[in-house]
């Protein structure tokens, strides 16, 4: 079936309910009867949504999730420029937010294909509304590594970040991932921890990080978004050598070369490299100082 505006089909992206199904856009029950091809994460779920909706899908149900979606992206495209309306629907929220959908929409828009949505409900956004931070400027980190020392060096490169931030996470994984962001934020930073949003248990626990890792460590069910004040803003005056060499170090730690390191830590601190630099020789001297004073100390208590 060609689509109304050329002889190409058009990709839908349709935001789904996060947790009540009254949440549901109204544009997405003609979506759902319309569409000559549903691509869903989850035909199970997708069943239990259209029973809900009371919708009847007419056209043909594909699966579409993380492990065949690189395989079944060119199937989708072939039928979208056959003239088919493919709508493409996740678990919850919206498709491509940490969720399948990316590969399938670079691929239409690499052949012109009508790309279009129908908004809808957002695990980001409703747990950055109800968290009590700032939201006039935030960013989405989505799900942090699962290995301890990856987790750490992703939250060493937000050390700096001053935006709010927004992170997914699995219920298991919260004491550790709240007890790491206090170690790298600080244990004072705010935080709100949002549990099941918009379902029968929904819970927004807000406090420091600290007192939230603590929290956590009984266990907490459910799907999670934390959400993360960012780093406060500081003028130069604010900014001793010490903490200028611990931004220069997080830095390094996350990978990046002491020149780049410098350079950053200088412009987010509007100082000259120069000063930051300067910092920084004048700290690794003194821990030579110390080793060396050490090392005398060791000697003398040998020889005694």
């Amino acid at each position: 079936m060609a689509d109304v505006t050329g002889t190409t089909g058009t990709l839908v992206l349709a935001g789904t309910p996060i947790g009540d199904v009254a949440d549901a856009p109204p544009r997405l029950a003609a979506e759902l009867e319309r569409a000559d091809v549903v691509a869903a994460e989850d035909t199970r779920r997708l069943r239990r949504l259209t029973q809900a909706l009371g919708v009847h899908t007419t056209g043909r149900v594909v699966s579409y999730f993380e492990g065949n979606e690189s395989a079944r992206t060119p199937e989708l495209v072939e039928a979208l420029t056959g003239g088919a309306r493919v709508l493409l629907v996740t678990d919850a929220g919206m498709p491509s937010v940490s969720d399948p959908g990316y590969r399938l929409v670079a691929a239409a828009v690499e052949q012109d294909i009508r790309v279009t949505a129908v908004p809808g409900p957002s695990a980001v956004l409703t747990a950055l509304a109800l968290s009590g931070l700032p939201v006039d400027r935030f960013c989405f980190e989505g799900f942090l590594p699962r290995k301890a020392g990856e987790r750490l060096s992703k939250l060493r490169e937000n050390a700096g970040e001053r935006r709010t931030m927004v992170f997914f996470e699995a219920p298991h994984r919260l004491d550790d991932t709240l007890a790491a962001m206090a170690e790298v934020f600080g244990a004072d930073r705010r935080a709100a921890v949002c549990r099941e949003l918009t379902k029968t248990y929904e819970e927004v626990k807000r406090g420091p990080l600290g007192e939230l890792a603590v929290w956590a460590e009984d266990g907490v069910r459910g799907e999670i978004t934390v959400v993360v004040q960012g780093a406060a803003e500081t003028g130069p005056q604010e900014l001793d050598a010490e903490e200028l060499v611990r931004r220069v170090r997080v830095r390094e730690e996350a990978g990046e070369r002491r020149k780049e390191a410098i350079a950053a830590v200088a412009a987010d601190a509007g100082l000259p490299k120069r000063e930051v630099f300067d910092a920084v020789v004048a700290a690794k001297n003194a821990e030579k100082t110390a080793g060396k004073k050490e090392q005398a100390v060791g000697k003398t208590e040998k020889t005694e």
